[in-house]
């Protein structure tokens, strides 16, 4: 069982090390664009400024390409090249149902464990110079598309419908769970499904002219990559040179409201990191929310305190959930390596 953990593991950090660039390069480019051109109460206003524009865009596409890259390389781990095909699609494929990293992560070891299933198939000697290059990637392929589309994206929509309704129902209750909810959903999946569903939410509030749900997500929004950064800051021998790179990194992601700038640690330690980051994003949004902050425009973190109301809150929030967020991270990894260090 902890063999196969392990094994696990290493095709999710083989994922991870040739994501990172996309996601560091599509995360600073959008958060330059954001930093230069006006926010208004809508988010970004680029119409002023095409430059800008073009740099959000290339941003962007990093971004998008970030979930097969990801989804590709777990499966190249798992299979070698003939992983490859299978992997870039299903990750493709992840990012057009919104199924998010999570959705990526997951098709990218079922396309592994496909490609290997199929490479155990006994086929006559005269199929097998044409098997890698042509066989194995259609047929997989196919199996991976189809969970994609028809196994795994049929829940995920089913959910999305779900989260929107039950929002709506939290919305007219209790304002300190509904501020917990939205700091945990925004969190728990770092720009996937449920983090969108509680940003749209969100957002949806501003224009019923309830600007305290969007404070509280605002908040939450930017406390992931923060606290990840600061914690590789705090104990740099806890992380590796990557690591440490993808922490700063995290830091100018989180500066500007990009949740995504998480992945790499939660993609290669989710058990541990992703409670953590959902723990602080949850102090941030409480505490934004109990201290009357409120958000005018649909984005988060420190770039938007223009348009925040009650902004000393706001950045107390985000300190808040920062800090928590580092110190839980840090907890845990130092209880790690105490209980894998040999006893002298």
């Amino acid at each position: 069982m902890k063999e196969g953990l392990l094994k696990v593991k290493t095709y999710l950090l083989n994922g991870v090390s040739f994501a990172i660039p996309f996601i560091a390069c599509g995360g600073i480019l959008i958060a330059t664009a954001i930093a230069f051109v006006p926010m208004t109460e809508t988010g970004p206003d680029f119409s002023q400024s095409p430059t800008w524009k073009m740099v959000h865009d290339i941003g962007d596409v990093s971004f998008k390409l970030m979930l097969p890259v990801l989804a590709g390389y777990i499966a190249y781990a798992m299979a070698s090249k003939p992983g490859l095909v299978p992997g870039f699609i299903g990750g493709f494929l992840a990012g057009q149902i919104n199924a998010g990293f999570l959705g990526a992560l997951i098709i990218g070891l079922v396309a592994g464990w496909v490609v290997n299933l199929i490479k155990k198939a006994k086929v006559p000697s005269f199929i097998r110079p044409i098997m890698p290059i042509l066989i194995i990637p259609i047929i997989s392929s196919l199996v991976v598309g189809f969970l994609m589309l028809k196994v795994i994206g049929i829940p995920i929509a089913e959910f999305m419908a779900f989260l929107g309704a039950w929002l709506k129902t939290m919305g007219q209750g209790n304002a300190i769970l509904l501020a917990a909810i939205l700091g945990a959903m925004i969190a728990f999946d770092m720009g996937g499904p449920v983090n969108k569903a509680a940003f749209f939410f969100g957002s949806a509030m501003i224009n019923e002219g309830n600007y305290a749900v969007m404070g509280a997500v605002a908040a939450a929004i930017c406390t992931p990559p923060l606290g990840l950064g600061l914690a590789t800051l705090l104990r740099r021998s806890f992380w590796t040179q990557e690591e440490r790179e993808a922490g700063g990194a995290a830091l100018a992601m989180g500066t500007m409201g990009i949740t995504e700038g998480a992945i790499p640690f939660a993609a290669s330690e989710p058990v541990r990191i992703i409670p953590c980051i959902i723990l602080g994003s949850m102090v941030a949004s409480i505490t934004a929310m109990l201290m009357g902050v409120g958000g005018h425009a649909p984005h988060g973190g420190p770039i938007v305190l223009p348009v925040i109301d009650n902004r000393l809150a706001f950045i107390l929030a985000i300190v808040l959930g920062t800090v928590v967020t580092a110190v839980a991270v840090l907890f845990l990894k130092s209880r790690r390596i105490q209980t894998s260090t040999p006893a002298a």
